[in-house]
């Protein structure tokens, strides 16, 4: 358990007890997650990385204050993956309150064998071919046979690569040069890897896991 950490909600004494032992499970639950703690407790091997600083400036009456604007990607690299972002006049604390942002914002995505091409059944890319949106930026992900790697934009890759997805194609439109909408529209589209119902023949077909492939 952290050290110091006194669960203050529900779902963080129920981790704290025992009684939820997984990050799946803590995320089915459907309590809110509101203490990082959780995160780092479920899953402790937890990467981060950032996607981008930005300097942000705002004029008041006491003059010009600058601010940086901090966008971090955070995943297990197995199945689960958050984004987040944070603002301070140091770059330093933006960057940590970003990456407990982005493990706030954690979500459990699907994995399995989707390419017609592939056929090695194993979680290496995506079950399907899957749509994301932010703002002006609309993301087409499909799977890959095994071996092909992350044919996709810089921002996406890190995303994917946190996600434990280790081959896809990928599709951009819109202003891609908008990193955090980017990085939104790919974060979005693996949510809804989730969002379809899928028959058991078909999950056994193309190996579909949901989160850790350890737990399976």
């Amino acid at each position: 358990m952290p050290d110091g950490w006194t669960p203050k909600t529900k779902l963080g004494k129920l981790v704290a007890s025992g009684e939820i032992a997984s990050m799946s499970k803590a995320l089915k639950s459907g309590l809110p997650l509101r203490e990082v703690e959780i995160v780092d407790l479920l899953l402790p091997e937890m990467e981060d990385e950032v996607i981008e600083v930005n300097m942000v400036q705002r004029m008041t009456d006491s003059g010009r204050r600058t601010k940086f604007r901090v966008t971090v990607a955070v995943g297990n690299k197995d199945g689960f993956v958050g984004l987040g972002q944070a603002k301070d006049r140091e770059v330093g604390m933006a960057i940590r309150k970003a990456v407990d942002n982005a493990k706030l914002n954690i979500i459990e995505i699907n994995r399995g064998c989707g390419s017609w091409e592939c056929g090695c059944g194993m979680p290496h890319t995506l079950p399907f071919a899957v749509e994301g949106k932010s703002g002006s930026v609309r993301v087409l992900l499909k799977p890959a046979p095994r071996g092909v790697g992350l044919a996709v934009g810089n921002v996406a890759k890190i995303v994917l690569r946190l996600a434990g997805v280790q081959d896809a194609w990928g599709i951009a439109k819109g202003h891609t040069k908008t990193t955090i909408n980017y990085g939104k529209a790919v974060f979005d589209a693996l949510r809804n890897t989730t969002i379809y119902k899928i028959n058991e023949d078909k999950k056994k077909k193309l190996n579909i896991v949901s989160g850790m492939v350890g737990s399976k």
